[in-house]
């Protein structure tokens, strides 16, 4: 049944394009180490919120090259021989970036019935000139949050509330959010939004249609 929706919430990679992340367990594989672990140590816990170097370089209180390093020693404190821009090259050299046209124009048609809309990522500071050109931002949101620019990241409940307060001030159970992440959706949750967790796109945009009526 549809509810009161008044914003919608997005996040950008695994929503409006697929995630880099899949990626990574290839490169893993490819070279003997389990897929998990290097995750783990490249990326963190990333169900939550931590001083991980990932974390921290998302959060703008590092730089890229901080980060190699200190990734490269966690990889070394594990056994394993790792640069992390290794694994950056892998992840811009997958499939894409290509933008889910689907998600575009239904964020577009959403914005133009007169709810509010936002983008919400976890993202580093250096990727701006690389992803930010790929949608257009001004046109589909009334609101971009970067954490490396707020210095806060999903799933911060903190970063929530501020694109929460940049849309005008909108109550939680007004707002849904779609994220390809079960952590970042179940913090939205926690607040008391509606959250749709993006694996299938098409799927993702039927349950949003639900929940906003199809208007």
């Amino acid at each position: 049944m549809p509810v009161a929706i008044d914003a919608v919430l997005f996040d950008f990679g695994g929503v409006f394009t697929p995630s880099p992340f899949d990626v990574v367990e290839v490169f893993a594989t490819e070279r003997g180490h389990d897929p998990a672990q290097l995750l783990e140590i490249t990326f963190g816990p990333y169900h939550e919120d931590t001083n991980h170097p990932w974390h921290r370089l998302e959060r703008g209180e590092v730089d890229l090259l901080s980060t190699r390093e200190a990734i490269g020693t966690l990889a070394a404190q594990a056994g394993i021989e790792l640069d992390f821009f290794d694994v950056l090259r892998a992840m811009a050299s997958g499939p894409g970036p290509f933008v889910r046209e689907a998600m575009v124009a239904r964020t577009r048609s959403i914005r133009q019935t007169g709810r509010k809309t936002a983008l919400v990522t976890n993202n580093a500071a250096e990727f701006g000139p690389s992803w930010r050109p790929l949608l257009p931002l001004e046109e589909l949101f009334d609101a971009v949050v970067d954490s490396s620019d707020v210095g806060l990241r999903k799933p911060d409940p903190r970063i929530y509330h501020l694109a929460l307060e940049r849309l005008g001030g909108v109550a939680p159970d007004r707002a849904v959010f779609l994220d390809d992440f079960e952590g970042n959706v179940r913090a939205a949750r926690d607040l008391g939004m509606a959250g749709i967790v993006v694996a299938d796109p098409d799927e993702a945009i039927a349950r949003l249609d639900s929940l906003l009526g199809g208007a």
